[in-house]
C-alpha cells in the first residue's frame, strides 16, 4: 500500500498529522487531548472520563440526537475513548465525508453544551458503568491491581473513578476542565486513510482557530512498583488471577524486545503459557498475558481464571515457565518464528485506517516523529538472540512480582499469597 506521512503545526499550537493510503475508500480521523486519569487531581479522579461523556450531551448547535445522527446517517461512526495518559474524539468514515467527520469532532472539542438534567443522567449512567465493571471480574481485577501495585500514584486511578468523585462532581468543574485543558498545545489531529493533508490542515484552521495556544502544564510523576499481594473476596464461579512485573516504558528503546517476549509467554495459543496451563493440564479455559506501556513505565501482566483448589498449581507453572525463561532464555527458532508472527500482525494492522491514524498520532505524542510500519518491521527484524537474552535478564524479575487474587473462599490463601515465591 502507497503512504505518505505530513505533519504541520499550527501557530494555535495544534499539531496536525496525517498518512494518505491510496487504496482505501475510507477516512479515519480524530482529535487527540493529552489529557487522561493521571492528570486528575485527587478530588476529581474520573473526570476526565465523565467529561468525555458529557461531550455527547450536546453542543451549542446540535442536540445529543443531531450529534449521533451526523455521522451514523452517513454510514459512518463518531466514537470516543479516555485512557490513563490521553482522550481521543475519533471518526472513520467514508473518504468524501472527511470534511462533515471533521468539523463534527471539532464542535465536540470546541462548543459543549448540556443541561443539568443531562448532567445528573450522565453521572447516574456513570455510577453504573462503575457497578457494572465490579461485576465483570476480568475487568475489575485490572483496576485492582493498578491500585495495588501504583500505590499512591495518579496511574494507580480507576479511569471510571469512583462512587464518592462522581457523585460530588460539579458542572463547574466539568466546564472549567474542558475550557483549561482542552485547548492548543494539548490537542493532536490525526487522519489516515484517503485523505489530503492540506484540506486537513484547512479545516483545523477553520474550526479550531479559537484554540489557546499555551494551556497550563500538569507535571506527571513516575510511580514507584510495589510489590503488592492484594486478595478481594468475590463470589465468582472462578478465582481470577493476575500477576505483574515491572517492564519498559512506551517510549523505551526495548519495547519491541518487550513485545516479542509478551508474544512468546502468553500472547496468543502456541505460547508457553497457553500450551502449558490449558492445552496440557487444562487448568484454565482463559490464559494469557498483556503489556500495559505509560510514557515512563509499563507492566507485564499474566491472568488467567482458575478453578480455586486449582490455583497453587496454575501459580506453580506461572512460577515455573518464568524461571526456565531466566535461565534458558530462548532457541533461536523459537525467536525468529515470534518475530514472524508479531511482524504479521503490525502490517495486518497497518492495512487498517484507524489503527494507522492511533499509531501516528501516539508517535506524534511521544517522540515528535513518524514511525512507518516497515521501520517498525526493520527494528524488529534487526532484535538479536543475545539482545533479547540481555532483555529478559533485565526485566524479567520474578522477585518483584505484584499480583491480586479475586474470588470466593480465599481468606484461607491468604499467607500463602504473601509467602508464595517466583524466584
Amino acid at each position: 500500500m502507497d503512504r505518505k506521512f505530513k505533519k504541520t503545526r499550527l501557530s494555535s499550537g495544534i499539531t496536525v498529522v496525517s498518512e494518505y493510503h491510496s487504496q482505501t475508500r475510507s477516512a479515519s480521523v480524530g482529535i487527540w487531548v493529552d489529557r487522561g486519569t493521571r492528570h486528575e487531581p485527587h478530588d476529581q479522579i474520573g473526570i476526565s472520563h465523565l467529561l468525555e461523556h458529557m461531550v455527547f450531551k450536546g453542543t451549542n448547535s446540535r442536540s445529543a440526537y443531531q450529534i449521533a445522527k451526523s455521522l451514523e446517517a452517513l454510514g459512518g461512526d463518531l466514537n470516543a475513548f479516555t485512557s490513563r495518559e490521553n482522550t481521543c474524539y475519533h471518526a472513520l468514515v467514508l473518504k468524501d465525508h472527511l470534511p462533515q467527520a471533521f468539523e463534527v469532532l471539532a464542535d465536540l472539542v470546541s462548543h459543549m453544551k448540556f443541561s443539568k438534567k443531562d448532567f445528573a443522567m450522565e453521572k447516574s449512567v456513570i455510577l453504573q458503568e462503575i457497578a457494572m465493571s465490579e461485576e465483570n471480574p476480568e475487568d475489575f481485577i485490572y483496576d485492582l491491581f493498578f491500585e495495588s501495585c501504583f500505590e499512591g500514584s495518579e496511574l494507580g486511578r480507576s479511569i471510571l473513578g469512583s462512587i464518592r468523585t462522581i457523585t460530588h462532581m460539579t458542572m463547574a468543574e466539568i466546564y472549567r476542565h474542558y475550557k483549561t485543558h482542552y485547548q492548543g498545545s494539548n490537542l493532536l489531529v490525526s487522519a489516515a486513510g484517503q485523505v489530503d493533508h492540506e484540506e486537513i490542515v484547512l479545516l483545523a484552521k477553520k474550526f479550531l482557530a479559537q484554540k489557546k495556544s499555551k494551556p497550563p502544564k500538569v507535571k506527571e510523576k513516575k510511580p514507584r512498583w510495589k510489590v503488592a499481594r492484594k486478595i478481594k473476596e468475590k463470589n465468582t464461579e472462578q478465582v481470577h488471577c493476575l500477576l505483574g512485573l515491572p517492564f519498559p516504558s512506551v517510549m523505551s528503546k526495548d519495547r519491541f524486545h518487550g513485545v516479542i517476549l509478551n508474544t512468546l509467554l502468553g500472547g496468543g495459543m502456541t505460547s508457553r503459557l497457553y500450551q502449558n496451563v490449558r492445552e496440557r493440564k487444562g487448568l484454565a479455559y482463559s490464559i494469557y498475558s498483556s503489556m500495559n506501556s505509560f510514557k515512563d513505565c509499563g507492566v507485564l501482566n499474566i491472568y488467567a481464571g482458575v478453578d480455586g483448589e486449582k490455583l497453587e498449581q496454575l501459580v506453580e507453572i506461572v512460577a515455573h515457565e518464568l524461571k526456565r525463561l531466566k535461565k534458558q532464555g530462548l532457541r533461536k527458532s523459537e525467536l525468529e518464528s515470534y518475530k514472524t508472527q508479531v511482524v504479521g500482525q503490525l502490517l495486518l494492522g497497518a492495512d487498517d485506517a484507524e489503527n494507522r491514524m492511533n499509531s501516528i498520532a501516539i508517535n506524534e505524542a511521544l517522540f515528535s516523529e513518524y514511525r512507518s510500519p516497515e521501520q517498525v518491521v526493520q527494528m524488529i527484524q534487526s532484535i538479536s538472540l543475545t539482545e533479547m537474552h540481555q532483555f529478559i535478564e533485565t526485566w524479567i524479575q520474578p522477585e518483584k512480582m505484584a499480583g491480586c487474587l479475586m474470588g470466593p473462599d480465599l481468606s484461607q490463601k491468604e499467607q500463602w499469597w504473601k509467602e508464595v515465591e517466583f524466584v
